[in-house]
This record gives structure tokens, C-alpha cells and sequence, in this order.
């Protein structure tokens, strides 16, 4: 990996990004042909890696190629997934595969392909603090160098006119189910970790999978597809009342626009939470071809009679959980429509419970007195992603995947990557390096929209009411 010198600049730092997952390494791949822009990002980890527990073979990302880091913003970029196939020697083979939507573990060999020639990205570098210095009107961020085994080896400082955090999310573990997780006797994992265990789950007498969403049908899939017919012995269950498609038609699809995520920014607090609480199909349901390839494997298991040994639950929730003896994990199950409860005795059980925005609290304790929030205490976060703040702060905080509250289902999409970015980088340089469109879908989400957004030939003709 490109690591920039242990030696801090004298001047400030234009941008210093915490955090290099899709969406840091998005923002420094656009930002890196601004050649006035000085930009720097840390990473605690040696290098990029992006859910390597759930790499499974075969499972496919879930927006196209085109959402890629750079394309959707600026298609020329030597960034791009198209210029990394040609940089391998696999565009010919990629144009006759035909696919639209890559394998996941291609995606994140094209990431750490940007990560590995990309300059300004300093792994092995874990960032402790970032504050507000009056004096100095700057950002100041501590950092710690990180050794080849991730033992603190000297610390650091730099100063910076604006920071962005894209600290990522980190897997969430229902409160019923920490202690078994905690236990390294129990086979007890998060999904996130799948890969590194896969061989025990195999070889287990009954698994368990808790979760109903993609990576729990993923890993239901690759542990079925790896059993033994007649004696599957899996359970697979779920808060959600079906293991339901995710919402992929076209005019679906446009909750996912930069216009989508205008309109929902201008909501009222209230409502916004409603909204995306309702929304779970949209980014919580199961790929379509996943769906059919679970029950294509059932079907193919009942040819010579019978039916697989496999019981799937949708509407169920883990109320309690313990041990039973040293080696068995005893499950307590209620279904939540019918109401009735029941006990499940597995072997192991993996949590595909998904991910949590990572807290900001500790890291952003040094801004807490200058931070804006709203009536639940979440930061508040404008239009441009940026943190309100006192307005004694003139530098700006930019946010990656921390606005889900502000700003939808959009905010953790992969598809809007290249979007944020540019929109982060046009507000920091104030010279919109990167033009974006003024409409980006068909649907008009709501009775109003503002007129600089469209040019005037092309807004549609308003409807007179009849009545006041």
C-alpha cells in the first residue's frame, strides 16, 4: 500500500478522511486528479478489506457495476472497475460474461486494487481523536502508527481545514445472544466472520442461522449446497414476516437517486423515522436469484422423495438463549404473529443480524460542544453531508454512511457512492470539479420540487388546483 511520510506537513492539511472502506476510498479516488487539494486518509487496519467473512463464493454484489467508486461521477476515471479489468487483462472475458452485477469477491479485488496504487492512504494508522482547535482555527486529529501486529508504535498529529469519518458500521449482536457470542466454548458467530469458521459449521450436527436478510440467506444457501442430502439437520429464522425479495423494480430502484435523498432530507424528523423504518425491502430484503437458487437446491433434494431436513421460519424472534451442557446452544423462540413460543436445541448458530453505523461518541468527544442534534440525540448532518455545527467552527465535518437518519436508505447504498463523494468535494472546493445531474429519476417523490433542480424547459407543467 502508498503510505504517506511519518512527517506531518508544516501547513494544515486541506481533508484528512478517518476510516478507508468503499466510501473513503470513493471520495479518495475523485479527489486525487484535484491536484490543489491536499488530502490524506487513516486506517487502522494494514490494508483495505471489505467483509472478508462473507466473500462466499459465488454471491454477487447488489447494485450493478456502474456502482462502482468513481463511474457514476466521473466515467473517464483511471479508477473505474472497467479500467481495473483492463488493467488485468479481463475486459474481453468480462464483456462476453455478460454480467451486470460482479461476484463480491471481484469487487473487492477491484477496492483493493484503487487501494494499492492509489496515493494518500495511510493503513496501519488509527486515528484517537479529532477536535476543533479555536486558536488555530483547524481540525486537529490524533493519530496512533500502528505496528505489523497492531501494537501502538508512535503517535501523531495533523491539522486540517475539514475531515470526513467513513468509519463504517460494525455487526450487530441482539442483547440475548451477547453472552454466547462472548463464550469462546459456544460456536456462536456473526456472519461477519462466516469464512474463518465455515469448516466447523460444516462439520456441526445442526446449524442455525438467525437472520433474514441477504447474508442470512447466503449463508443458509452455501451450508445447505454443503450438506448431505436427507440429513441437512439446518434451521433458518427471522424477525421478518417472510423471507421476501428485495424491492428491485425500476421505479423501486429510484429510492436510490440523489433525488430520493433530497426529497427525504427535506422530511420532518418524525416522519423520516417512519419512513425508514417501513422501508426494510428496500435494503434489507433478500436478491431475487438468491431467493430462487434456496429453493432450487430444496426442490432438487426432494427428486428421489422425501424433503430436506431443513425447517425455515420467517416471524420469529430470540427472546432468550444459554448453553445446554459445554457443547449445545438452547435457543427460546417466540413467533411473533401467533405468539406462541418454543425452545430450538442447535449445535452452532450463525447471527446474519446485520450491522450498526460504528458510534462516533468516542471519536468525536473533542466536537461534542459544537455539535447540532436532533430530538433523539443524532448528529445532525445537512444537505451536503456535512455535521452541523456551532457556527464558531469554520472548517466542515463531512459524514459517510452515518446519515441514515437524514438522509434514507440511500446512505449506506453502494450506488451512491460516487455521488457523496463528488457532492463532499464540490462543497469543500466550492468549484464543482464534478458537475452533477439536476434529475436523476422519473418519479417526483413529492408535490413540490425546487426549480433550481430541473431546468425550466424541462419541468413538467404544474396542475391548477380545483379548490383552495
Amino acid at each position: 500500500m502508498t503510505n504517506p511520510s511519518h512527517h506531518e506537513p508544516e501547513a494544515p492539511r486541506d481533508l484528512v478522511g478517518v476510516g478507508i472502506g468503499p466510501f473513503n476510498l470513493s471520495l479518495a479516488a475523485l479527489a486525487h486528479p484535484l491536484a490543489e487539494l491536499d488530502a490524506v486518509f487513516y486506517e487502522q487496519r494494514p490494508g483495505f478489506d471489505w467483509h472478508p467473512g462473507l466473500l462466499i463464493d459465488g454471491a454477487t454484489i447488489q447494485v450493478p457495476f456502474l456502482a462502482d467508486l468513481v463511474t457514476l461521477a466521473d466515467p473517464a476515471s483511471p479508477w473505474s472497475f472497467l479500467n481495473y479489468l483492463k488493467s488485468r487483462d479481463r475486459l474481453f472475458p468480462f464483456y462476453f460474461a455478460e454480467r451486470f452485477h460482479i461476484r463480491r469477491a471481484e469487487y473487492d479485488s477491484y477496492c483493493r486494487w484503487v487501494a494499492g496504487s492509489l496515493p494518500g492512504l495511510c493503513f496501519s494508522h488509527q486515528v484517537d481523536a479529532v477536535r476543533w482547535n479555536s486558536e488555530r482555527d483547524l481540525f486537529e486529529v490524533d493519530f496512533t502508527r500502528l505496528d505489523a501486529q497492531g501494537e501502538a508504535e508512535s503517535l501523531g498529529r495533523t491539522y486540517t481545514r475539514n475531515v470526513v469519518l467513513g468509519v463504517g458500521t460494525v455487526p450487530y449482536v441482539p442483547e440475548p445472544l451477547k453472552p454466547l457470542v462472548e463464550s469462546p466454548i459456544v460456536p456462536v458467530i456473526h456472519a461477519a466472520d462466516y469464512l474463518e469458521h465455515r469448516a466447523a459449521f460444516l462439520a456441526a450436527e445442526h446449524v442455525t442461522v438467525v437472520g433474514s436478510g441477504q447474508s442470512g440467506a447466503e449463508v443458509f444457501l452455501d451450508l445447505l449446497r454443503n450438506r448431505p442430502a436427507g440429513r441437512e439437520k439446518l434451521h433458518w429464522i427471522g424477525r421478518s414476516e417472510a423471507f421476501a425479495p428485495m424491492e428491485y423494480s425500476k421505479l423501486g430502484l429510484e429510492h436510490f437517486t440523489p433525488d430520493y435523498t433530497r426529497y427525504f432530507h427535506a422530511l420532518a424528523e418524525p416522519v423520516r423515522d417512519r419512513v425508514v423504518s417501513a422501508q426494510w425491502q428496500l435494503h434489507r430484503g433478500i436478491d431475487a436469484d438468491t431467493v430462487a437458487a434456496i429453493h432450487d437446491e430444496l426442490y432438487r433434494r426432494t427428486l428421489h422423495g422425501g424433503w430436506p431436513e431443513a425447517v425455515l421460519t420467517p416471524g420469529v424472534q430470540v427472546r432468550t438463549a444459554g448453553r445446554v451442557a459445554t457443547t449445545k446452544v438452547e435457543l427460546h423462540l417466540e413467533h411473533v404473529q401467533q405468539g406462541s413460543r418454543s425452545r430450538l436445541t442447535t449445535d452452532a448458530v450463525v447471527l446474519a443480524t446485520g450491522y450498526r453505523e460504528r458510534p462516533l461518541g468516542r471519536l468525536l468527544a473533542g466536537l461534542d460542544p459544537y455539535l447540532r442534534r436532533d430530538s433523539g440525540e443524532r448528529p445532525r448532518v445537512d444537505e451536503r453531508f456535512r455535521l452541523v455545527l456551532d457556527p464558531s467552527v469554520t472548517g466542515a465535518a463531512y459524514v459517510q454512511n452515518a446519515e441514515l437518519h437524514t438522509h434514507g436508505v440511500g446512505a449506506p447504498d453502494l450506488g451512491l457512492a460516487a455521488w457523496r463523494s463528488a457532492t463532499i468535494l464540490n462543497s469543500l472546493t466550492a468549484k464543482d470539479p464534478y458537475p452533477l445531474p439536476a434529475r436523476t429519476a422519473f418519479t417526483s417523490f413529492g408535490l413540490e420540487r425546487p426549480e433550481e433542480r430541473v431546468p425550466a424547459q424541462q419541468q413538467a407543467r404544474q396542475l391548477t388546483p380545483l379548490v383552495d
